[in-house]
């Protein structure tokens, strides 16, 4: 039986939400935007990887979101811990976070 919310992928997602601070600069975010395309081959049991900016077709949503699917709890846990995760948080996206909202959730 598949749960609700099941798109033809199985394992964990994990979706994570910006809003940046005033000032955050195109520079920023396109730095970001590349040390977050390397990050999926760093860690096994990345299943799909998306990231970027809000297209701006609603008002009131976050400036930029992330979401990972990955195989298992491990998969997910080996990838919050990682320490290129974590520079990438450290150097990228505290210098420019003004709110963060995340949450993990199972399909398939």
């Amino acid at each position: 039986m598949t749960q609700p919310g099941h798109v033809g992928l199985a394992g964990i997602v994990h979706q994570v939400n910006f809003r940046w601070n005033p000032g955050t600069t195109a520079e920023q975010i396109a730095a970001l935007a590349e040390a977050l395309a390397g990050l999926p081959g760093r860690c096994a049991g990345v299943l799909a990887y998306g990231f970027g900016p809000d297209l701006g077709l609603r008002g009131g949503n976050v400036d930029y979101g992330v979401v990972g699917v990955f195989a298992d709890l491990e998969a997910y846990a080996a990838y919050a811990v990682l320490p290129y995760h974590l520079d990438l948080i450290r150097d990228l996206v505290l210098p420019i976070l003004a709110e963060r909202s995340a949450l993990q959730y199972r399909i398939g």
